[in-house]
């Protein structure tokens, strides 16, 4: 690393870059090709604010429910299939405001389906309280299950996630068929939880390889300037494979284009469905 910061200070091409944002891509490529991570990233941001603490916006609950509705898409296919396309993941402070009334109007509809699809292909934002509430709903109550460890470099800390004995409304279970559906922008949170219901046996993952993400990216200012670095502070290590769905990516059960994943889901769906009778017709064939 030293030698590659001695040679690109004596580089006399890159403080010569009159455009900032060009300066920036010239930056984050130095930087990815140094320390060999593509999610750090080097940008240029005059006006840039650091952001405030999140808290919970004073309004009623059914006005946040409407925000919520408004990320998350729900329908009941044909062959009673559940269809629930989330964009953002939120975390336990807001289901515990919401999950009522997002009972009532989302889960209560897709509840009695017989198998269900969860796109994340667009989910690119979320909390990482969100990660064992999604992962409980799609396994039992008991025993209770070590779903994923997160590292925080700033703080020294690692915080292990575990499934809850108990949940607001009913489990959609854990032997109806799950498809989660991913494209190679489905970053972070929901990359976490495809990987951990992958890797618990629960879903297949249908679509492309994902981002390659991380949980949680700090923005760092470059002395007295306008440029920042984005940086990865934490690190997901699953409890089963021992390994982390960063920078790689979570790879997909059934590799297909992101465009054609859902009709790709179904098809395998209806498969399933058909292979009880499938094989009783095979034996009845031999007999």
């Amino acid at each position: 690393m030293q030698e590659t910061i001695d040679a690109a200070g004596n580089n006399t091409e890159i403080p010569s870059i009159p455009d900032t944002t060009t300066l920036a891509s010239v930056l984050t490529e130095l930087v990815k090709n140094t320390i060999g991570d593509s999610r750090v990233k080097v940008s240029y941001e005059p006006e840039y604010i650091p952001p405030a603490p999140l808290a919970m916006p004073d309004m009623p609950p059914e006005h946040l429910a409407s925000m919520i509705k408004a990320t998350v898409k729900v329908e009941v296919l044909d062959g009673n299939i559940a269809y629930l396309k989330i964009q953002h993941i939120i975390g336990e402070e807001m289901a515990q405001k919401v999950g009522p009334l997002l009972l009532e109007f989302i889960w209560d509809k897709v509840l009695p389906t017989s198998a269900m699809i969860l796109d994340f292909r667009s989910a690119a934002s979320g909390e990482l309280s969100g990660i064992p509430y999604i992962v409980s709903y799609y396994t039992d109550p008991e025993p209770l299950i070590h779903i994923d460890s997160v590292y925080d470099h700033p703080s020294g800390i690692t915080t292990e996630l575990w499934s809850m004995p108990t949940l607001l409304g009913k489990r959609y279970g854990s032997s109806k068929p799950l498809i989660i559906l991913t494209s190679k922008n489905t970053l972070g949170v929901a990359e976490d939880v495809a990987y951990c219901l992958k890797n618990l046996k629960r879903a297949t993952i249908v679509g492309e390889n994902t981002a390659g993400g991380t949980v949680k990216i700090d923005k760092i200012k470059v002395g007295d300037t306008d440029f920042f670095v984005s940086v990865p502070v934490a690190k997901s290590i699953n409890p089963i494979t021992n390994k982390s769905w960063e920078i790689d990516g979570v790879a997909p059960d059934v590799e297909v284009p992101a465009e054609v994943a859902l009709e790709t889901a179904v098809a395998i769906i209806q498969l399933r469905a058909e292979l009880p009778r499938l094989v009783q017709a095979v034996a009845a064939l031999v007999a």
